[in-house]
């Protein structure tokens, strides 16, 4: 274990004020997580010593900026255990790597009577460009309904996993929920059918460690904002032999072996699908918030998240009129906790907790079908993770009972 209150020093906005006098309490890090000093040196340091563009210059400049953006992608690739660098495939953040897979294997390989499947309790990023294909290519869209509790109804599979299916495309976190799905199980499955699967690991891969080859997934992607690293950054990984077999996504620089005025031919992964000049700083961002996660413990972090999450779990079952969304076992979720309270809207109750200096999301959270399903419009969601304590918690209910006085509830 770490010493949290050490952790949090290594975060500089943690030591600024939301209002005046009124300390920041920040729990939204499943919308966008903070950033260590290491994070922001490492891009400082870029800007300041060799900003240059990369691959493409032999000057010293060019070549620093190079080797640190390719190290960055080395040491992301070790961090989700892939089998190379070269599977590792750098683009803005999950939403594109998923568009990027949609509109690449998606329209070579779906035809009228193929069918898609994925789950209810999804992102909308996992929801939308699959419609969009499937539209295009005459595929069919079909989804897995969750439990009472918040799971993936898993008897429901073997009617929705079957021959027709071509890939399995599903949340390893609800984002909403907090559920931690069995990714192992279900790859197998639907490779027991043989269907590929692609994994939004974007709640998972920043809260404990994530192996692509002991999954055995066909696809996977996350976002480097969620997991201590920039935005502008996120990851695409793929099987290679499925990589090779993609057509581009992007035309331009650096993803060509050869242009001419009649035709063009592609280069070797993974520049194939890294059209232009990329996120450079972003990407150094992230390779720094890699080795800053490496250094605490990927375990480390998992573990206290759990005891934060069964923490406020207790606690905010606390307040009156309080309903928590998703498993009520901690061990079932992740470090998030959605709830409505009776009579309060979401956006009141987020705006009444900011003017405590807490910071919550409310909203649909990208994931409409969930909240429609739940005949509700919006939720109001708590997320931690490795800077949050206990304290902070016990903030959150304070102002949570204060905002049902305000009220008069």
């Amino acid at each position: 274990m770490f010493d949290v209150n050490e952790i949090r020093k290594d975060f500089p906005i943690l030591a600024e004020e939301a209002h005046a006098g009124v300390p920041l309490v920040y729990l939204d890090s499943a919308a966008s997580s903070q950033k260590p000093t290491a994070v922001i040196d490492a891009m400082n340091n870029y800007y300041r010593r060799y900003n240059a563009n990369v691959h493409r210059g032999i000057h010293r400049l060019s070549e620093d900026a190079t080797n640190a953006y390719e190290d960055a992608r080395r040491r992301v690739s070790e961090f989700i255990h892939s089998p190379s660098p070269e599977q590792v495939i750098l683009v803005r953040n999950a939403t594109e790597g998923m568009n990027l897979l949609a509109y690449t294997w998606g329209i070579a390989n779906l035809r009228p009577g193929d069918e898609v499947l994925t789950t209810e309790m999804e992102h909308h990023a996992n929801i939308v460009p699959w419609q969009m294909i499937c539209e295009m290519t005459g595929a069919t869209l079909r989804y897995v309904s969750f439990t009472e509790d918040g799971l993936l109804d898993m008897d429901a599979l073997p009617d929705l996993l079957t021959e027709k299916t071509k890939l399995f495309a599903f949340t390893a976190a609800s984002n909403v929920f907090g559920t931690i799905n069995p990714v192992k199980e279900l790859v197998a499955k639907a490779h027991a059918v043989g269907a590929l699967t692609a994994v939004d690991a974007a709640q998972s891969v920043p809260h404990s460690i994530v192996d692509v080859q002991d999954l055995n997934c066909d696809f996977l992607v996350f976002s480097s904002h969620k997991m201590c690293g920039p935005t502008g950054m996120g990851v695409l990984y793929g099987k290679r032999e499925l990589l090779e077999a993609m057509p581009p996504f992007m035309g331009g620089g650096d993803m060509i072996r050869r242009v001419s005025m009649e035709k063009s031919t592609w280069n070797d992964l993974p520049y194939k699908f890294e059209a232009g000049t990329p996120s450079i700083a972003e990407g150094i961002g992230l390779g720094a918030a890699v080795d800053y996660l490496n250094q605490v413990g990927m375990d480390n972090i998992h573990h206290h998240e759990q005891l934060i999450t069964r923490y406020a779990l207790e606690a905010m079952s606390e307040v009156p009129g309080l309903k928590i969304m998703g498993p009520k076992q901690a061990e079932l979720r992740g470090g998030l906790v959605s709830f409505t309270v009776d009579g309060l809207h979401p956006h009141d109750i987020a705006q009444l907790l900011d003017g405590d200096g807490i910071a919550v999301r409310a909203g649909h959270h990208c994931a409409m079908p969930l909240h429609k399903k739940l005949g509700i419009g919006a939720s109001a969601r708590a997320s931690f993770y490795l800077h949050t304590t206990t304290e902070e918690v016990d903030l959150l209910v304070a102002s949570l009972h204060r905002a049902r006085k305000v009220f008069r509830l």
